[in-house]
């Protein structure tokens, strides 16, 4: 603990709390838990907290837990509530680091379970730059309904399915009594578990810490070995910035791209490397997707839940492809102390017989990554797309635009949406949200009314991990600065090349020129409060979302 001018005071304060004179030699460690009841993700992380301050007690340490927020992004989806949750990062991490920079703690071990306070923990491990681990809550158990695994998805896909009739309003209220069982993140590759991944590949969790079960005793005991393992790390002071090099960003991205990851990655990783210092881009998105394929056969495109990938032994063994495969830095320093090679020494490079879950190279779901990032005269600055090779490489339809998510979703459950037509959503992105709301609602809607293959969405906003379909997401500039989604007008053409990554609004340029002249900014929706201080600070999609930069 870092000296302070009143030392028995502060020692007075630690008595209080159950602190013992021989503690005071010892290194503390801060347990930050995401913990809390609004969400089922994090219902079980004070547990999991329990057993990481085991381990740094039995360790030599001295682990102090401390609480940090989390929001629930399934209760508040498609409700204003849910323009706080991509704020939430900033908060989790602002917090994180409040607590460890005020209290002068030792080293971190950090436990998130949901979406963004999986990111906002990485967040405050960078910029605190002490020892730290990162352990991840785990993935929830698949419900059942019918015989058939039911998720989260399942429920918002119902919502549309119930919309065009083609099931009663008892037969979605059944669904949603089964679809969530219990604790832990949602089930298949979205974005709590892709997230998972990437840390656990960027070297900041114990290996196959991304691949198990919320509630298992492998989960508990890599809490308690992540408890150990920042001790050790203290011993041999090494940390993040020792860890989360440019290199091991690049390992991140990879294994997303294997495991067909959610957009939300490129927005989080973007994030925790601008945290770090560390120079990355969304064109490395399309570099790497160029030279290594999606293996996974996971939900929202695939067959698969998450936890069968955990059933067949995880990570470790498509890791150890990879890196047989020269697709991945194996002399990347990781939590354990050793390299990522050296992690996966003894791991097999190959999966049980007659598994489905990961495909081998020689048959990919996908040659190339999935991950597509586009420009055009529609996203002069970029934009992201998740095409894992169902959806057709090209579309080109009628703009139908909204200035809300709330406006789009009564016209596609209102059956005002037809085939041919492109979903425009715009006044939806960081600043104009502000929040860059997740566009579940809608397309979850669109596939539960069976047009799937038959309408596209384009948005400033962004997407669940559970979102599919031909969908394009943080069009930057957004609509709010005045980007080129801000004059889509009803009727226009507008084309998505995924093969050629272009985005491409059929209006001339002096059109376009015309439109913008006339264009006015609208007013702040937020004043005061967390959302406007967001609004006010946030940078662009394509850098990230964040709010600290070059302060």
């Amino acid at each position: 603990m870092v000296d302070g001018p009143s030392r028995a005071g502060s020692r007075s304060m630690l008595y209080a709390v159950g602190f013992e004179r021989e503690d005071f030699k010892k290194s503390q460690v801060g347990i930050a838990s995401t913990w809390s009841m609004v969400t089922p993700c994090n219902m079980h992380i004070n547990k999991l907290a329990d057993e990481s301050l085991k381990g740094v007690d039995a360790a030599g340490g001295k682990g102090v837990v401390f609480n940090t927020i989390t929001v629930s992004d399934g209760i508040s989806m498609g409700t204003e509530g849910m323009k706080y949750s991509l704020a939430s990062r900033e908060v989790i991490a602002d917090s994180i680091e409040t607590v460890v920079g005020c209290e002068g703690l030792d080293g971190i071990v950090a436990i998130g379970g949901c979406d963004k306070n999986m990111p906002g923990c990485m967040i405050a491990l960078a910029r605190l730059n002490r020892p730290a681990v990162f352990v991840y809550g785990g993935t929830i158990k698949a419900g059942c309904m019918g015989g058939k695994d039911v998720d989260i998805v399942t429920v918002y896909e119902a919502v549309g399915q119930e919309s065009a009739g083609a099931i009663s309003n008892d037969e979605l209220e059944a669904v949603s009594e089964v679809a969530i069982p219990g604790a832990g993140s949602c089930g298949g590759m979205y974005t709590a578990n892709t997230m998972a991944c990437a840390i656990e590949a960027l070297g900041m969790s114990l290996p196959n810490s991304s691949a198990q079960a919320a509630v298992s005793n492998d989960k508990l005991m890599d809490c308690f070995d992540a408890g150990v393992a920042v001790v050790n790390l203290l011993d041999k002071n090494i940390r993040p910035r020792d860890i989360m090099t440019r290199k091991a960003f690049e390992n991140a991205i990879t294994l997303v791209t294997a495991l067909g990851g959610s957009t939300n990655a490129v927005l989080h990783l973007l994030a925790m490397a601008s945290s770090m210092g560390v120079k990355l881009s969304i064109d490395d998105f399309t570099k790497i997707g160029k030279k290594v394929p999606v293996l996974a056969d996971l939900k929202p495109s695939g067959q698969h839940m998450m936890e069968k990938l955990v059933e067949i032994g995880g990570t470790l063994p498509l890791m150890k492809m990879l890196l047989n495969k020269g697709l991945l830095h194996g002399d990347c320093l990781t939590v354990t102390g050793r390299t990522l090679k050296q992690n996966l020494a003894k791991v097999k490079a190959s999966y049980p017989k007659g598994q489905t879950v990961i495909r081998p190279f020689s048959n990919p779901i996908k040659p190339e990554g999935h991950l597509t990032i586009l420009y055009g005269n529609l996203a002069p600055t970029g934009a992201v797309a998740k095409i894992s090779g169902k959806e057709g490489d090209f579309f080109k339809g009628i703009a139908r635009p909204f200035n809300s998510e709330e406006a789009a979703m009564k016209a596609i459950l209102s059956g005002r949406i037809k085939k041919g037509d492109v979903i425009v959503i715009r006044m939806e992105g960081p600043k104009g949200g502000p929040g860059m709301r997740e566009m579940l609602g809608p397309t979850a809607a669109i596939m539960g009314r069976g047009l799937g293959k038959d309408v596209a969405l384009i948005t400033d906003g962004r997407f669940s991990g559970g979102s599919h379909g031909f969908v394009v997401g943080h069009v930057t500039p957004e609509a709010f600065l005045g980007g080129p989604l801000a004059i889509v007008e009803n009727g226009d053409k507008i084309s998505v090349d995924t093969v050629k990554r272009k985005m491409t609004l059929h209006v001339t340029k002096k059109e376009m020129a015309l439109r913008s002249k006339k264009w006015k900014q609208p007013k702040p929706r937020y004043r005061r409060g967390v959302l406007a201080k967001y609004a006010k600070l946030v940078n662009c999609a394509s850098q990230g979302a964040v709010t600290d930069e070059d302060l």
